[in-house]
């Protein structure tokens, strides 16, 4: 195992929110990385971290530091890529954090890819859509679908999702085809979130209320429950396709527009940015952004 400095543990602390944490990262034991970030302060004259059972903070002088030994750091691994050729080389381990259906379907496929061109390249794929804290969780970038709320981290536009209304025709057949937008409200639907379930949908110009008995945070589950004649769904044109293809599927009130949700790639901001992040996004708006996510 690589060495870690007692600079990088410290730095790795700080992020993590606790020696616990920092040490589980490292596999090593929180009495040691405690004795190492000690030795630290000692040798600096100045006291870090302010230590607790559960959580550890970074004094007023531990900020700066962490500050400061962030850009070194981070301008000391863009020197040594230089020097070695090999800046614009992804390798390393790369960990990307990305919804459920749509990793498997999107990001994945571009991992696999960028492991075959770069064989000193490792990849970590996490599934899902609570990892806020890219930090302490180690993760590289974030794939996220859907307006985002103010971050302290970079973005990337990668592309489009386009939506869809769709339901089953034995649904339809029992609740009745909606002619127009305001019919909706008659209709049962099965939402990915819940807040969609408390909240009106604006559909083109107008604002309706939308209801029904279901919230699953899956697209395959929603897909299931849709062919089970549980309701209708407004989501993503790629997780319905091959059941709009063969007609177990159909399309409701295909005139009207429907907003795509737009994709994002997140990551820490920092003045270097490692060859793995910048070709990963890359490679995902070649691959996908000029036909959108379909």
């Amino acid at each position: 195992m690589k060495y870690i400095t007692n600079e990088k543990l410290f730095l790795t602390v700080v992020e993590a929110g606790s020696f616990k944490r920092a040490s589980e990262i490292f596999s090593m034991d929180p009495s040691l990385v405690s004795r190492r970030i000690t030795k630290l302060e000692k040798r600096l004259g100045v006291k870090l971290i302010e230590r607790s059972t559960k959580h550890s903070t970074p004094t007023e002088a531990g900020h700066q530091y962490a500050k400061g030994l962030t850009k070194l750091l981070e301008e000391q691994a863009a020197l040594e890529n230089a020097v070695c050729g090999t800046v614009n080389i992804p390798s390393g381990h790369l960990k990307i954090a990305a919804p459920h259906d749509f990793g498997n379907e999107f990001v994945s496929p571009v991992l696999e890819k960028m492991t075959e061109l770069y064989p000193d390249l490792t990849v970590e794929l996490v599934l899902g859509s609570h990892y806020e804290d890219l930090k302490s969780k180690g993760i590289d970038v974030a794939v996220r679908i859907g307006e985002l709320s103010d971050s302290s981290l970079v973005c990337r536009r990668v592309g489009d999702v386009p939506r869809v209304l769709v339901a089953s025709p034995q649904y339809l057949a029992n609740k009745g085809l909606p002619k127009t937008i305001k019919d909706l409200e008659s209709q049962e639907f099965v939402f990915y979130a819940k807040n969609q379930m408390d909240a009106q949908a604006k559909i083109g110009l107008q604002s309706v209320k939308l209801s029904g008995k279901f919230v699953v945070n899956s697209v395959s589950a929603i897909r299931q429950l849709l062919l089970n004649h549980r309701g209708m769904h407004i989501g993503p044109i790629w997780a319905f396709k091959k059941e709009l293809d063969s007609g177990h599927l159909v399309k409701v009130l295909p005139n009207e527009h429907f907003t795509s949700y737009p994709l994002h790639a997140l990551y820490i901001s920092r003045s270097y940015v490692p060859a793995k992040v910048r070709v990963f996004i890359d490679s995902l708006i070649e691959r996908y952004g000029n036909h959108g996510f379909e």
